[in-house]
């Protein structure tokens, strides 16, 4: 299945590879879905959505089994002050809903912050754009597609 994650990645020439998983309306996480496609959580990096005071809506990447710092976030992106986005605005903003979000082909190009660890790995997980399916690539392709500024945003 190809979804428009995976048309951006094809458009830019970026090699990935697709996993899927079954999903578990109960279990979104990012620890659940590490452990269904056979990843450590520090390798698959989940997307949130934030808004700062001063620069809007942003999208933090951050690994499966650690927490955004909103702090640091508002540090790296300029803003005084930062919180997340309420569940029921996600869809709206980015065109994608809870477990499928992503950065990839997001309904606007909004800024992207990826914790800095993302860098210790060869291959990194994201959400594909829907739950149930993952995309698998480099973290310098990811950092290039979604033109994506890395620092310390996780604990």
């Amino acid at each position: 299945m190809k979804t428009n994650a995976a048309r951006q990645l094809d458009r830019l020439g970026i090699p990935y590879e697709l996993r899927s998983y079954e999903v578990d309306e109960e279990h979104l996480d990012a620890e659940a879905v590490a452990a269904k496609i056979g990843l450590p959580a520090e390798q698959v990096f989940k997307t949130l959505v934030a808004r700062g005071d001063r620069n809007g809506v942003c999208l933090a990447v951050a690994p499966g089994n650690a927490q955004l710092d909103l702090k640091a976030l508002a540090r790296l992106s300029g803003d005084g002050r930062i919180e997340m986005v309420p569940l029921k605005e996600i869809q709206t903003l980015t065109g994608y809903i809870r477990g499928g979000c992503t950065a990839l082909a997001c309904k606007k190009d909004y800024p992207v912050y990826v914790d800095e660890t993302v860098e210790l790995f060869d291959r990194i997980a994201v959400s594909a754009g829907v739950r149930g399916l993952q995309i698998v690539l480099a973290p310098a392709d990811y950092i290039r597609a979604v033109n994506a500024v890395a620092g310390d945003i996780a604990r």
